[in-house]
């Protein structure tokens, strides 16, 4: 399963033009640039121009370079010379690292879910696996499988009602949503992590507090051990 392309969407390409509402402009133009990094409209390694962003976004050179400083600040876009601004891709040593993060952060995550979920928020951790079982057959939607595991980390974090864990993990966000793009375009990687994510559900529903970490663990572990896999690979191909 590849990263989609931007025209890949239902409908064709989507528009990115920032409405005219209450909140200030630079705020709204942050949350849809970077929800199209996050969505993959601009792909890993793609060049970021200044007065391409202003005529897809409908705002000032001032605002987008305002935006742009926000998300290199998040690790979404860096600067690399004679290239300018381009979205991060992350290198196999950062990715190695946010997968040790992520591991121990989950735990956390996962425990203190189990300890103060409402049912109604185990509902909603249900419906998020059946959203993501619903994509992840043959030519399921990449983005709504992505999407999916974002709600069911969202779920998580209000369950779990820890804001120090909500923070670091939502300033992982990104990255970790990178790394999963590239452990899913695994073949077969789809199927496997829905038996994995099967597993911390049903343990979590039990309120085992044991069985549910030990399947983040595995689950994180064949993550790494996929998305290393396919970053290694590009790396060897010199994509």
């Amino acid at each position: 399963m590849a990263i989609p392309r931007s025209d890949d969407a239902p409908g064709g390409e989507r528009s990115l033009r920032v409405g005219r509402v209450a909140a200030p402009l630079r705020s709204q133009a942050l949350v849809v640039l970077r929800q199209a990094i996050l969505d993959f409209h601009y792909k890993p390694g793609q060049r970021l121009i200044e007065r391409e962003l202003m005529a897809d976004l409908g705002v000032s050179r001032t605002t987008i370079r305002e935006v742009l400083r926000e998300l290199g600040s998040e690790g979404l876009v860096t600067s690399i010379p004679q290239r300018g601004l381009i979205v991060a891709s992350p290198s196999l040593k950062e990715a190695r690292e946010v997968y040790e993060v992520r591991r121990a952060l989950e735990e956390l995550a996962m425990r203190a879910f189990i300890e103060k979920a409402s049912n109604e928020q185990m509902s909603r951790l249900r419906a998020a696996l059946t959203a993501f079982e619903n994509e992840a057959g043959e030519g399921g939607d990449f983005r709504a499988l992505l999407r999916s595991k974002d709600d069911a980390y969202q779920v998580v974090l209000e369950g779990g009602d820890n804001d120090a864990v909500r923070t670091i993990t939502e300033g992982l966000r990104a990255r970790v949503r990178a790394l999963d793009a590239a452990s899913l375009g695994v073949p077969g990687r789809p199927a496997a992590e829905l038996g994995e994510l099967r597993l911390i559900v049903q343990a979590a529903e039990r309120r085992d507090a044991g069985a549910a970490v030990a399947a983040v663990h595995a689950h994180v572990d064949a993550a790494s051990a996929a998305g290393l896999a396919a970053l290694q690979a590009l790396d060897a191909s010199g994509v």
